[in-house]
């Protein structure tokens, strides 16, 4: 399965995302009630192919992620390939609205960081320091190309973001996403549900490359490239 998964490039930027069948992000809220074992098959497989691992402040929060670890077999995988034991996690925050006191920072095998915008007040960023790295980039949001930089001048190459809707939509806008995969979940959320990319229009269509269709379990398992059958 690690093989169907092998970026194309060493700079690479894959989004992970479930939806209903009915188009839903979310369901009551969350994500994580649309995620069976098929799909959680494949979100850790990514977390363990990749060097960084993205999301928006709103989803750590609303989907309670912990500090970032993996699985003996997925540790022992990644030792195969020469790679640390676990990716680093980045969080983007347009405030910095987290508790610095959280696991997700004092209890990471790696030491997290946080993007933030250039001009957010430095007495919002101060607690952060003793237990993440801050990248600090744009006014008034975080400029994503700018982050995307940054990561990679760390050696961070293979990005993998786990949202929210508005992280993806701010990276389809920048043109930064090069492959979607995405899990169809044999569910209907019905109305009121978010997509799963919001936030920032982009000016124009993407068109993607499908590259591969699996089926288990009724979950159809997509996997997205950026271009066309065309180039």
């Amino acid at each position: 399965m690690y093989a169907a998964y092998e970026p194309p490039a060493p700079d690479w930027l894959r989004v992970n995302f479930v939806a209903s069948a009915d188009g839903a992000a979310t369901l009551e809220g969350r994500s994580g009630p649309l995620s069976g074992e098929e799909d959680k098959r494949v979100f850790k497989i990514l977390r363990a192919r990749c060097d960084v691992l993205l999301a928006g402040a709103g989803t750590v929060r609303t989907e309670g992620y912990g500090p970032l670890v993996l699985s003996p077999e997925r540790t022992a995988w990644r030792r195969s390939q020469g790679l640390p034991d676990v990716p680093v996690m980045a969080i983007v925050s347009r405030t910095a609205s987290l508790d610095p006191a959280a696991g997700i920072f004092t209890e990471a095998p790696r030491r997290p960081i946080l993007i933030v915008p250039a001009d957010l007040a430095e007495s919002r960023i101060e607690p952060f320091r003793e237990v993440a790295d801050v990248i600090a980039v744009g006014t008034g949001a975080v400029d994503l190309s700018l982050a995307l930089a940054a990561l990679r001048e760390r050696g961070l190459r293979q990005v993998l973001c786990e949202g929210g809707p508005h992280v993806f939509g701010d990276l389809i806008a920048a043109d930064l996403v090069d492959e979607l995969d995405l899990t169809v979940s044999p569910l209907l959320a019905g109305a009121g549900s978010i997509r799963i990319a919001e936030g920032s229009a982009s000016p124009e269509g993407r068109p993607l490359q499908l590259r591969h269709v699996l089926e288990a379990g009724g979950n159809l398992i997509l996997r997205y490239l950026r271009g066309s059958d065309d180039e």
